[in-house]
C-alpha cells in the first residue's frame, strides 16, 4: 500500500459541495491499495502511521505521534498514487482492482481506528474536493514495500 501523509491543522473533503469528512489537528492521509496488497499490509501501514513521531513536542522537535497529540485523521482513497510515469500519460495498472481497493481502503481505516486514531473519510471512487492547511509543511510518502 502507498500513502501520503500531511500534518494538518485542518482538512476537509467535499463531494458536490457537501462536506463528507473533516479533521482538525492531525493527518490528511491519501492512501492507495496496490495490486497484491493484503489486509495484513493495511494493518502494518496503520500501525506505523499511528506511531510515527511527526508532531512537535514542547521543544519544537518532531517527537510526538498523532495519538500523543490527540489528533485525528482524514483518510481519502487515491488510486493515482499508483501512477506509472514511464510515458507522458500516467498508467494505473499497478493499483488494486476497484473492489480490492475499496476493501483494503476500508480495512486500513478500521485498522487506524483500532490504533486509537479517530478517522473521518471520503467516499471511495467519488470525485472529491480536498482542502487542507499543511502544518509545517510536513508531507511524508510511505510505501509498505519500505516498512
Amino acid at each position: 500500500m502507498r500513502a501520503v501523509l500531511q500534518r494538518v491543522t485542518d482538512a476537509q473533503v467535499r463531494i458536490e459541495g457537501q462536506l463528507v469528512g473533516a479533521t482538525g489537528k492531525g493527518l490528511m492521509i491519501l492512501v492507495c491499495a496496490m495490486a497484491g496488497d493484503t489486509e495484513a499490509l493495511a494493518e502494518k501501514l496503520a500501525a506505523k502511521i499511528a506511531k510515527l513521531r511527526i508532531f512537535k513536542d514542547h521543544q519544537g522537535k518532531m517527537n510526538l505521534s498523532i495519538r500523543d497529540v490527540g489528533g485525528s485523521a482524514l483518510v481519502v482513497s487515491q488510486f493515482t498514487l499508483a501512477a506509472d510515469l514511464r510515458g507522458n500519460r500516467p498508467g494505473f495498472s499497478t493499483a488494486a482492482p476497484p473492489a480490492d481497493g475499496e476493501r483494503l481502503y476500508l480495512h486500513f481505516c478500521n485498522a487506524l481506528q483500532s490504533e486509537n486514531v479517530p478517522v473521518a473519510t471520503g467516499t471511495f471512487g467519488a470525485d472529491m474536493a480536498v482542502s487542507l492547511v499543511n502544518d509545517g509543511p510536513v508531507t511524508i510518502w510511505m510505501d509498505t514495500d519500505q516498512l
